[in-house]
């Protein structure tokens, strides 16, 4: 098809080409948002599975989904059923009225954790992942009356204010002047990039025992020595984390964080915007490591992208009716009934699968797969995963320094739909992460076969030849 093929969204509508498209978002659309990061831009018209298509019909493999929004694919027919059914029943309702599906929608989130940590906690929802962490925020503060927290370096909580202040960037900060509050940054273990120069097998958690030395004493101005408080109340942390580049820690460093908080009575408080919901084989990511967060921050696939609603879940004494009494937060589309429908039939469509199996069995054919590809070429420095949750670091030839020049090629040429494996032309969706922007974050969807794996490894492969051609 042509590049000049004209779009017709109903009979009383002008017929658009792809460039009339792109002068129109030229000149009306904010670039504040980060669809200008890539070199060419392209309409995009459908969707289907793990599938994006433009304005040609070309298809485009999507190995990101919507920052891992899409757990379950695109067009899922059971999911957009009930979307569509929900119109016609409840469409719309003030938050400040009740209607069955938020109901039962928190009590099946509070129940599973309620089952998970042996503890009672309740639900509060919002719509994007930042407002509910706007949200945490509140009930931490309110707990405390203080607000100073502790935050991951490489971590990422959004952009709202409050969101930017925990979240380990400058450059998301800088254009809006001082943040008072903003969080105290920890070093993550990061072990393939320790910022400590230390070598997982030997370093005895060293990174654990820098933090645990800002207690010692009074004059690390942490805490009082006296009657052992702490003036930072809060620990906000992504399990894995997600825009830091799918990084995963040695599996007893979150114990051991987690019992030098308790001692000192911080909160632990888990990011699972990104994670939750099985992305990592388990239900929530910080299952895998054996503790019990104070508040849980959740988004994204809880209606998998359709009307999204997000939310917090926090233990009872931090969120009941007598220490967080009505009107203590509250947002116009926060539980909204679409999303609710769909987020209550999200759980359902998890009680009857199997994604614990499914989705580590699944992410160990991707690991290989890529590890075979990181034996090939020594500009693939690091791979890792956890269920479908795997990272890809891209390096020069030495295996470590980052290239992040390559890595936008590479993702500039999956854009460009110009690729040709599997015998047509093609796209992958592929999306940047890391410190160093040099991480491909890859969270396909769940539904994914070997055969589409195969298909990504074959177009990521012929990007990076083109690429390196390129250099």
């Amino acid at each position: 098809m042509s590049q000049k093929l004209l779009t017709k969204t109903n009979k009383n509508e002008k017929l658009f080409t792809h460039e009339q498209l792109l002068d129109l978002e030229a000149k009306y659309c904010s670039w504040g948002d980060t669809v200008h990061y890539a070199e060419k831009l392209n309409v995009f018209k459908g969707a289907d599975g793990s599938y994006l298509y433009d304005r040609d019909g070309v298809e485009f493999l999507d190995l990101q989904m919507w920052y891992s929004a899409v757990n379950f694919g695109y067009k899922n027919k059971r999911l957009n059923a009930v979307l569509k059914k929900q119109i016609d029943i409840l469409p719309q309702l003030a938050c400040q009225y009740l209607h069955e599906e938020k109901i039962r929608l928190s009590a099946k989130l509070a129940q599973k954790n309620e089952r998970t940590f042996e503890e009672k906690g309740r639900i509060h929802f919002n719509v994007g992942g930042s407002s509910a962490l706007e949200d945490s925020l509140k009930l931490v503060r309110n707990h405390s009356g203080r607000s100073l927290v502790f935050a991951f370096m490489g971590g990422y909580h959004g952009r709202t204010l409050a969101a930017s202040a925990i979240t380990s960037s400058f450059r998301y900060r800088e254009r809006f002047g001082h943040f008072g509050d903003r969080a105290m940054f920890v070093p993550y273990p990061y072990c393939f990039r320790c910022p400590y120069d230390k070598k997982r097998d030997f370093c005895d958690l060293y990174c654990l025992k820098q933090f645990e030395k800002l207690f010692e004493t009074e004059y690390h101005s942490v805490v009082n020595k006296k009657n052992n408080k702490c003036e930072f109340v809060a620990f906000y942390a992504e399990a894995i984390q997600g825009t830091g580049g799918y990084i995963i820690p040695p599996q007893d460093y979150f114990s051991g964080l987690k019992e030098i908080l308790d001692r000192y009575g911080i909160l632990f408080i888990d990011d699972e915007i990104q994670m939750g919901f099985f992305r990592t084989g388990r239900f929530w990511a910080i299952e895998h490591f054996n503790i019990t967060p104070d508040i849980i921050v959740f988004g994204k696939a809880l209606t998998n992208g359709l009307n999204p609603i997000s939310g917090v879940w926090a233990k009872e004494k931090l969120i009941s009716p007598d220490v967080f009494p009505p009107g203590s937060t509250h947002a116009t589309f926060s539980s909204n009934p679409l999303g609710t429908a769909v987020g209550l039939e999200v759980m359902k469509l998890i009680e009857e699968s199997d994604f614990s199996i499914s989705v580590p069995k699944k992410g160990q054919y991707f690991i290989s797969r890529l590890k075979k590809l990181q034996r090939k070429y020594p500009q693939i420095g690091d791979v890792d995963g956890l269920g479908l949750a795997l990272r890809m670091e891209m390096c020069g030839k030495d295996g470590y320094t980052p290239d992040r020049e390559l890595t936008d090629k590479i993702v500039n040429l999956g854009l460009s739909g110009s690729l040709s494996a599997g015998g047509k032309r093609r796209g992958l969706i592929l999306d940047v992460g890391g410190y160093y922007k040099n991480v491909f974050t890859i969270a396909p969807s769940f539904y994914i076969t070997e055969k589409e794996i195969d298909l990504g490894i074959d177009l990521f492969e012929e990007a990076l030849n083109i690429a390196l051609r390129k250099s």
